[in-house]
């Protein structure tokens, strides 16, 4: 099992989490992580291609679909946006 973050193969035990699965904390970067995570990273070209369709004033339901990100992950997307946009 490598590190998803720097690669690395050294890693301790770091407890379970809510769900029972057994957690991992990397010795060399400190990123803890799950083995058989799901999780799928989020390519910088599909938050351009959100960014156009938030422009064509798609609902967000709709961006998820053709995306097939999230609506959480979305969401938290487009408030960091604005926020950022307001300079908050």
């Amino acid at each position: 099992m490598i590190c998803p973050q720097c690669g690395s193969e050294h890693h301790v035990k770091n407890g379970h989490t809510y769900y029972g699965k057994q957690r991992f904390k990397c010795k060399d970067c400190g990123r803890q992580y799950v083995e058989g995570s799901q999780y799928q990273h989020i390519s910088e070209e599909t938050w351009e291609l959100v960014d156009r369709l938030l422009l064509e004033k798609i609902s967000l339901s709709g961006i998820a679909r053709v995306t097939k990100i999230s609506m959480r992950h979305l969401q938290d997307y487009v408030n960091k946006k604005g926020s950022s946009d307001l300079g908050v």
